[in-house]
């Protein structure tokens, strides 16, 4: 559905017009919701979430819809946002901050820069991309270690060694991993 597909139709009946919206988007909104709040949020969040993005949606139709491009793009932005807001709203609740550090949280996300967001994704990536080099169980091990937090004994089980020998293993895959990303010139 297009920007002009949609103002014709919300020219027609805005009732009709919302209800397209929700049924064609529906799932889709829920999807990017769902992927943000699952580990925060109760089913209800998740679906006043998805309320709240369609009547921001609702909200921008009234308002401006004066491109040509597909609203699934529209869509997408709005749901992201409103699902990151939800989440620190939740994860706010969660641990019990107190209204000034609330007033401190917002001034934070302000800073928030697209570009350091970048770099940090495309690091990531590529440590990980490193690390799948790695080969079995040397990427197995560190990941387990690294993103997961486990120790040697809880790893051991996992990759059918000794506790000794994931601790060496991991000590040796750190080294090649280190010359690895040096390599691509990532460093200390």
């Amino acid at each position: 559905m297009t920007s002009r597909e949609l103002t014709e139709m919300m020219q027609r009946s805005s009732v009709d017009c919302h209800k397209a919206l929700v049924r064609e988007y529906g799932r889709y909104v829920y999807a990017i919701v769902y992927n943000k709040l699952r580990g925060c949020g109760t089913n209800e969040d998740i679906e006043e979430c998805v309320s709240d993005v369609f009547a921001a949606l609702f909200m921008k139709c009234e308002y401006d819809m004066s491109s040509e491009n597909d609203i699934k793009y529209l869509i997408g932005t709005i749901a992201k946002r409103k699902a990151i807001d939800s989440f620190r709203s939740l994860t706010a609740r969660g641990s019990h901050i107190s209204e000034t550090d609330e007033d401190d949280m917002r001034e934070l996300a302000s800073d928030f820069s697209v570009d350091e967001h970048v770099d940090l994704s495309e690091l990531r990536r590529v440590l990980l991309d490193k690390i799948d080099e790695l080969g079995e169980p040397d990427s197995t091990i560190l990941i387990q270690k690294f993103y997961y937090n486990r120790n040697s004994s809880e790893i051991a089980e996992s990759v059918s060694m000794t506790a000794t020998a994931v601790r060496q293993r991991c000590s040796r895959a750190m080294d090649k991993l280190r010359s690895k990303l040096t390599e691509v010139g990532i460093g200390r």
